[in-house]
């Protein structure tokens, strides 16, 4: 029987995530600041709640993440940047995720296929930015898909069948992108988590590092 740890598990996606992985028989392991009070930018808040599980988990799913931090909506020009809002904005979207994946290569099996899965979004893809604003989202994103593409190739010296990946869900219909959805198109987070479980379903080790969307395409950097 699998096993799963899905962080972040009380948020919408996360939330779906978690369902869908039980209704496939899943064993769920969930955390969540609002009920575990695991907090991302805490170090020691993440080493403590990393350290008291039993592993390993044949997946990794870090569903945590906020457009807006504090109160602080995203930027429409680079002249309203505030340090203090930018700086939030990295530690719960790039930092707190990299101090969980720190944790990784002692939470996943060696000798078998893994996967460690982290919500990104298009936003953060520099190739993909043609509309400009929203800095510090932007910004953070971009970082935390170089964490995870650093992170999966220190893992697979170790893990050699390790999955690491970040993954855009698309617009899902949340209080976390109510206010800014707009005209584009959104998804419920029982589709979006169904979306995405698709696509680590098809993963393979090969495609370790890589950046990809709901519809298992590659997201450019």
């Amino acid at each position: 029987m699998k096993s799963a740890l899905v962080i972040g598990a009380s948020g919408g996606i996360g939330s779906a995530l978690s369902q869908q992985l039980r209704q496939h028989s899943v064993v769920i392991t969930t955390l969540s600041r609002s009920v575990d009070r695991f907090d991302l930018t805490d170090p020691d808040s993440v080493s403590r709640g990393l350290g008291n599980l039993n592993g390993p988990f044949d997946m990794i799913l870090i569903a945590t993440g906020a457009l807006e931090v504090n109160g602080a909506e995203p930027e429409k020009t680079i002249k309203s940047v505030s340090a203090p809002a930018m700086m939030e904005q990295f530690a719960l979207n790039a930092v707190g995720p990299a101090l969980v994946l720190g944790h990784a290569h002692k939470l996943l099996p060696r000798g078998r296929q893994c996967v460690v899965a982290v919500l990104s979004a298009r936003v953060g893809s520099i190739g993909d930015n043609r509309l400009g604003g929203w800095i510090s989202y932007r910004a953070a994103k971009a970082a935390l898909n170089q964490i995870v593409r650093t992170s999966a190739i220190e893992l697979a010296r170790t893990h050699p069948q390790s999955i690491c990946v970040a993954l855009h869900p698309g617009t899902v219909r949340t209080s976390f992108t109510r206010k800014y959805a707009g005209r584009h198109p959104t998804v419920a987070p029982e589709e979006a988590a169904k979306n995405l479980l698709g696509v680590i379903d098809r993963l393979t080790p090969a495609q370790t590092g890589g950046f990809f969307d709901w519809k298992g395409e590659t997201v450019p950097w």
